[in-house]
């Protein structure tokens, strides 16, 4: 995921793995879909990202 997520996090870089979204089954994204991302910023830049997801929620629709 690289930035333009909604809710204050524009213009942000993030890095996020697949395997730390929280849902059953196939763990994927839809563009544009809402999500709660709790993110650090690690100190270093972790394959080019300033910032690293640590937990996506996606929103229900």
């Amino acid at each position: 995921m690289r930035g333009g997520a909604q809710g204050g996090c524009q213009g942000f870089g993030f890095l996020g793995h697949y395997s730390i979204i929280q849902a059953t089954g196939f763990h994927a994204l839809s563009p544009g879909q809402q999500v709660d991302l709790t993110w650090e910023a690690p100190g270093f830049r972790q394959d080019g990202y300033d910032y690293r997801a640590v937990s996506i929620v996606p929103r229900p629709a």
